[in-house]
């Protein structure tokens, strides 16, 4: 069975802002390898099991253009561009229809979901539990996720439940009892220590017709959506963007993975971080002696657990004097200055831009 690789990178990353722009989001900046782009070290990642030429990034209109002109290794036309702004749901569906008629009508493939926003240090941990994951889905009825065991009481992720407690010897697949949304505190807690309970890594993996299906089953106007995408893709795609504008903003978690009954995980055996706003680089930096992570050039004195990102180099010197717990990130038009604790509210800086019509900033 051909295998096809589809990576999610149409967001904008504006937690990630000043550096992450609608033209230049954070899957195109090097934030967790200095030589690489997040986009490209999810394709280097995958590609020994998935080739290149099955590498298939589904973004937005935007950024098809900037993606293509970035990693010139990936075909042209493995850059899918979404019509609308919608959510994974309707992303995948349309994978899905390009996907099909790659194949052909009475052909089937394997599809692998991922993301280009995680941190993973060990790759070929990862290719191994994923490689699980693809044989399990190619060998039976069943849509399968990677679930992480927690490292800490983690509020900011959603938790699958497993069926049963993992046992000893090699990790296998395991049923899904259900999947469970961002949890207060106290609730973290207790899942962290369950044995029973893994972080949602949001990668997914299933035959093309088995998702299909599952569309049939559980989001029947996506399904039917689906079948007219791909009809439109073999006459031009001239009606594509009618037919994705009339889509609901669901995620494929929400839709159809909740609803289902053959989901499955594999366990990941790697180390995983998502890396999703400024604090996620004091986890995947090394910080100095006082718990700062900082650009090479920054000026620090009597500064603690702060967080320097300088894109403007040597055009700009920056410097933090006596504060604990900020985030400070620089480019050439723009600077940020944020309480560490509240990284994930960066986004609400860039909506009250566009409010004020400075959306050339965003």
């Amino acid at each position: 069975m051909k295998r096809f690789a589809v990576i999610m990178a149409g967001g904008s990353g504006e937690r990630f802002w000043p550096a992450s722009r609608r033209a230049r989001p954070k899957q195109l900046l090097r934030l967790t390898d200095e030589r690489r782009s997040m986009l490209e070290e999810a394709i280097d990642r995958i590609a020994p099991l998935v080739p290149t030429e099955n590498v298939i990034v589904a973004t937005n209109e935007v950024l098809a253009g900037p993606i293509a002109e970035a990693i010139p290794r990936l075909p042209r036309e493995n850059v899918i561009a979404e019509p609308a702004k919608r959510n994974t749901a309707a992303c995948l569906a349309f994978a899905a229809a390009h996907l099909s008629r790659r194949v052909g009508e009475n052909a089937d493939a394997s599809m692998a979901v991922l993301t280009a926003d995680h941190r993973i240090t060990d790759e070929e941990r990862f290719r191994e539990t994923v490689a699980l994951a693809l044989d399990f889905a190619e060998a039976n009825d069943a849509l399968v996720t990677i679930g992480v065991v927690p490292t800490r009481p983690e509020t900011g992720y959603g938790y699958i439940e497993v069926a049963e407690k993992a046992s000893g010897g090699p990790p296998r697949v395991r049923p899904v009892a259900r999947f469970l949304e961002k949890p207060d505190l106290e609730t973290a807690r207790r899942f962290a220590t369950s044995g029973h309970h893994l972080w949602n890594s949001g990668m997914f993996f299933w035959r093309v017709s088995t998702f299909l299906a599952g569309l049939e089953r559980h989001m029947p106007d996506l399904a039917r959506a689906t079948a007219e995408m791909r009809a439109d893709l073999g006459s031009g795609g001239a009606r594509l963007p009618v037919i994705f504008a009339g889509l609901a903003d669901v995620s494929v978690d929400v839709g159809l993975m909740e609803r289902a009954d053959n989901v499955h995980v594999a366990p990941a055996t790697f180390p995983w971080d998502d890396v999703g706003a400024w604090d996620a680089l004091a986890r995947t930096r090394t910080p100095d002696a006082h718990g700062n992570v900082a650009d090479p050039g920054t000026v620090l004195v009597d500064a603690r657990d702060c967080i320097v990102y300088n894109a403007a180099g040597d055009a700009m010197a920056v410097a933090i004097v006596g504060a604990t717990g900020l985030v400070v990130a620089t480019t050439p038009d723009a600077v940020l200055v944020c309480d560490r604790e509240r990284a994930q509210d960066v986004k609400r800086a860039v909506a009250a831009l566009r409010e004020r019509g400075r959306e050339r900033f965003t």
